[in-house]
């Protein structure tokens, strides 16, 4: 059984001029605040990203530019998706940006989810701090071979009762924020089937072995390597009901993909941006590198791909305004904007040369972050198997 999307209560979209004003406020926002403070000697160094993130995000409550995808009163800015696409660009144009304007990867999606399927003493408990930025989160389903990857019937963690408690046994790792979260949201197999559990990262059975050095810079706590012993939670950790934790599970990452591609965007303008600038400044053969038609040919690639990126994130934006399912609409986006980024990315470090390569610069680290994206919520492979086994299901016309 697939689960609906949930009832998505969407205000109206801001006025043209009304939008293009705070995307210009949060614009400014990042370029005096957010990336001044970019240190590059620090790109894995999860509690220094902490201490920023916290200072920054103090800033920007100051200004009014918090949270912009929940409700007022929520303490967010209430946008509705469309106009967060525009505000999550703006803020994507930073590594720290997202998480300075608490609409960062992996709280952002477990925020949207628990909204919808944590009981009311769980949102007190966590979903409440959660949203203030008080805590982190983690979202802790991948597990190493032979576990659950792209495939998730092979989810290995388990999930069995003990009297009203739940004990968890199992090996995770990729764990989203897993370092320094105040609890995660567990995916394992009980006798009903994959199943949602929140855990508390102080509970004993819970060992965080390593924060895996992963090729993403400056990503919010890391990514963790998990051991779950003999971990006992009780009934009341258990979201939603036991065996729909796929279905729960599909529901977050249709969002999740959504807002990678509203992030994504900003950060692969940023580096085409600093490649153009270089080519009008930099002389090659007689000329700047901006009068060669190569330099110009990936300039126009670039923007080409950024707009339609941008179009395609506005339309399956629009659609989970209305209520629809975007599950076709989001995977179909998530592979060409995921896609599309890398090749701009590309452009931009092969327009700046050695500069491109450096890790003490922007470019490389944004060919870094933007990577692993290809990889990140469903594998462009695994997409495009299952894009292209619903068209042929449903006799689609093209």
């Amino acid at each position: 059984m697939t689960v609906a999307a949930p009832a998505r209560t969407r205000p109206a979209l801001l006025p043209p001029h009304e939008l293009d004003a705070l995307c210009a406020r949060v614009r400014a926002f990042i370029d005096e605040q957010a990336i001044p403070r970019e240190d590059y000697s620090r790109i894995h160094d999860v509690e220094w990203l902490d201490t920023v993130t916290r200072e920054l995000r103090a800033l920007a409550q100051a200004q009014g530019l918090i949270a912009p995808q929940l409700p007022i009163e929520a303490g967010g800015m209430g946008l509705c998706w469309q106009d967060c696409a525009r505000v999550f660009e703006e803020c994507g144009r930073s590594f720290i940006g997202a998480g300075a304007l608490g609409c960062a990867a992996p709280d952002q999606p477990n925020i949207d989810t628990l909204m919808h399927l944590a009981a009311p003493s769980q949102q007190a408990q966590w979903l409440a701090p959660l949203m203030a930025g008080e805590i982190r989160s983690a979202f802790a389903m991948t597990e190493p071979s032979p576990g659950v990857g792209s495939d998730p019937r092979m989810l290995s963690t388990r999930a069995r009762r003990d009297g009203d408690d739940w004990i968890l046994d199992g090996h995770k790792w990729f764990t989203s924020g897993a370092v320094g979260a105040a609890f995660a949201i567990v995916v394992a197999r009980s006798d009903e089937g994959a199943s949602w559990f929140i855990v508390d990262t102080r509970n004993p059975g819970w060992k965080l072995i390593r924060a895996i050095p992963s090729i993403d810079p400056f990503s919010n706590g890391g990514h963790g390597e998990v051991m779950l012993e003999n971990c006992r939670v009780s009934a009341d950790a258990l979201i939603g009901e036991a065996g729909k934790g796929f279905d729960y599970a599909q529901l977050r990452l249709e969002g999740a993909r959504l807002f990678h591609c509203m992030r994504g965007i900003g950060l692969a303008a940023r580096a085409i941006e600093i490649a153009q600038d270089y080519a009008v400044r930099r002389d090659s053969f007689g000329a700047k590198l901006s009068e060669h038609q190569q330099m110009q040919a990936m300039v126009a690639d670039s923007h080409i791909d950024l707009y339609a990126c941008r179009l395609m994130t506005a339309d399956v934006a629009r659609r989970l305004d209305a209520g629809e399912s975007i599950r076709h609409t989001s995977s179909m986006a998530k592979v060409f904007v995921s896609e599309a980024l890398n090749r701009v990315a590309d452009r931009a470090a092969q327009m700046t040369g050695a500069i491109g390569m450096c890790q003490d610069q922007p470019i490389a680290l944004i060919a870094q972050r933007l990577r692993p994206f290809r990889i990140y919520d469903g594998a462009s492979e695994v997409h495009r198997a299952a894009i292209g086994k619903r068209i042929f299901q449903r006799g689609g016309r093209a």
